[in-house]
């Protein structure tokens, strides 16, 4: 059983920084690619960004590119989103989530996830 545990969200200001972290336990972690996804209220959750199981490639959503970063720590079987020049639009629920394919690419469909953390929520003020 895989379990994901999110940690760092928290309220910022405009134009501020947040690391968010996502420990991982249950199987081999550096096998599968990790997403991360968000949910602002009453919206669809959206797609941030992916990186595949060895780190080597990330894709990041339009909205957030040259912002956030993703990044992973297959010895600490932990995933980060650096978020930088954060905006009120940023404003949501953050989860991290598991491939379901070993050794995928990394996917921005979340129908290819099959484990999720329980989120953390990220606050923007303008």
């Amino acid at each position: 059983q895989v379990q994901l545990v999110e940690s760092g969200g928290g309220l910022v200001q405009a134009g501020g920084s947040l690391r968010l972290s996502c420990a991982a336990s249950g199987r081999t972690f550096s096998s599968y690619a990790m997403g991360w996804f968000r949910q602002a209220p009453g919206k669809e959750r959206k797609f941030v960004a992916a990186i595949n199981w060895s780190g080597s490639s990330t894709y990041y959503a339009d909205s957030v590119k040259g912002r956030f970063t993703i990044s992973r720590d297959n010895a600490k079987r932990t995933v980060y989103l650096l978020m930088n020049s954060l905006k009120p639009e940023d404003t949501a629920v953050y989860y991290c989530a598991q491939d379901h394919r070993p050794y995928a690419y990394y996917s921005v469909h979340d129908q290819d996830y099959d484990y999720w953390g329980q989120g953390t929520q990220v606050t923007v003020s303008s």
